[in-house]
């Protein structure tokens, strides 16, 4: 759900009825000030909850989701950008361009699963192998490299340390690339269908003006 539309839109419409009841209860109910304002501010924050409740539902039905079901995604979802910004952080420190654009290249995936998630919460289930298990993986070896990269005096073991962890998170890219293209795979489908009815309409309409251009000269 846009929070940001839903915000503006209840503020718009609670604003303006907030000082409509406010006034009404002052010259039309003769309230003294601070009850009539205390009972402006209750209309406006009723309206604005209204509003808020009406969009919620559109959403929760557009995503066939139940509130539970919402509560549980978004406290999720809320953890995952914990996560996300721990990776954004540890990727700051890695000082090899090569690396860095590889912990990048993982980071971006992330995002996108976390952003198309957030987005369409409905898709949390087809993405629940990230969440529950490459998510917390990623982060722990992004943090783990960047803090063993960070050492002076890199001994062989560390050396090797950290070329099998850079080994690991190149696989578990490939794993969350993997995730993130099923999540997908069904909009793919989707536009593949309306590509095939639109050059199906297309060929059945340049027959029709192929036919009518033949009856026109004859």
């Amino acid at each position: 759900m846009n929070r940001f539309f839903t915000v503006f839109a209840g503020t718009a419409l609670a604003v303006p009825v907030s000082f409509v009841v406010w006034l009404t209860s002052m010259f039309g109910f003769h309230q003294h000030f601070l009850p009539a304002a205390a009972i402006g501010i209750a209309g406006g924050a009723l309206t604005y909850g209204t509003v808020y409740a009406i969009r919620l539902q559109k959403f929760l039905a557009k995503n066939e989701l139940s509130r539970k079901e919402y509560r549980f995604i978004r406290k999720n979802l809320k953890e995952a950008g914990t996560k996300i910004w721990r990776m954004n952080r540890a990727l700051l420190s890695v000082r090899s361009v090569a690396k860095f654009k590889q912990r990048l290249d993982l980071l971006n995936v992330v995002r996108k699963i976390h952003r198309l998630t957030t987005r369409e919460p409905k898709r949390f289930y087809s993405a629940e192998v990230f969440y529950y298990k490459y998510l917390d993986s990623a982060v722990e070896l992004t943090e783990k490299y960047a803090f063993l990269s960070s050492q002076p005096n890199k001994t062989w073991e560390l050396e090797e340390s950290l070329q099998e962890t850079n080994h690991v998170l190149r696989e578990l890219t490939f794993s969350i690339d993997k995730v993130l293209q099923e999540m997908l795979s069904e909009d793919m489908e989707q536009l593949n269908f309306e590509m095939k009815v639109a050059k199906h309409s297309l060929k059945e309409s340049r027959i029709n003006e192929s036919v009518k251009f033949d009856d026109r000269i004859k």
